[in-house]
Order: C-alpha cells, then sequence, then structure tokens
C-alpha cells in the first residue's frame, strides 16, 4: 500500500483512513489491531471531527474513558499500543494530524 504521509508519518489526507489504513500504519510499531484497537481509534478520530483539532494526550483519557466500554488510562493505552508517545501515536494510527503540542 502506497501512502501519502507528511514529514511526521501521519496521513497526508486523512479521509483516506479506514482500517486497512489503519493496520499499515500500525506495522511500523509490530502491532496487530484487534476490534478494541479499532474502537479506540475510531474514538480518536470522533475527537477530531467533533473538536476540530487532535487531541493531547489527557483530553484523549478523558475522551476516551467516556466513549469506550473499558477502563482507560496511559498506562493501558501505552502497553495496548506498543508506544509511550500516546497521543502522537493513535493520532497517526487513527489518520488524523499530529496533536499541536508534541514536538
Amino acid at each position: 500500500m502506497n501512502l501519502e504521509l507528511d514529514q511526521d508519518g501521519h496521513l497526508v489526507d486523512y479521509t483516506i483512513w479506514n482500517e486497512t489504513v489503519a493496520q499499515e500504519l500500525a506495522s511500523s510499531l509490530n502491532l496487530e489491531l484487534t476490534a478494541w484497537h479499532f474502537e479506540v481509534l475510531h474514538a480518536v478520530r470522533q475527537f477530531y471531527a467533533q473538536f476540530g483539532h487532535s487531541p493531547a494526550t489527557r483530553p484523549l483519557i478523558k475522551f476516551l474513558m467516556k466513549t469506550v466500554s473499558t477502563d482507560i488510562n496511559n498506562a493501558v493505552l501505552q502497553d495496548q499500543f506498543n508506544t509511550g508517545l500516546v497521543a502522537r501515536h493513535l493520532s497517526r494510527l487513527a489518520g488524523i494530524p499530529k496533536p499541536p503540542n508534541c514536538l
């Protein structure tokens, strides 16, 4: 799959995102996405659609706690998504731009 990415590895056109694209992006983290991962990624996309920007970690976790069916915290997200950069990598896997506060 040939995806057009920006210099930070985020999709240039977030509208082309689907679960196949997400799995392709997740391959760089050696991560096989499950239904739970997709539930979280769809919620991240919902945050972007609702608020018009990519979330930082704390607002993202608060949003996920209200929208995802299981207990969510930073440690769970780090473990399940195989990363310490939760907001950045979840935004990338969800096909939305890098959060503005990420370096």
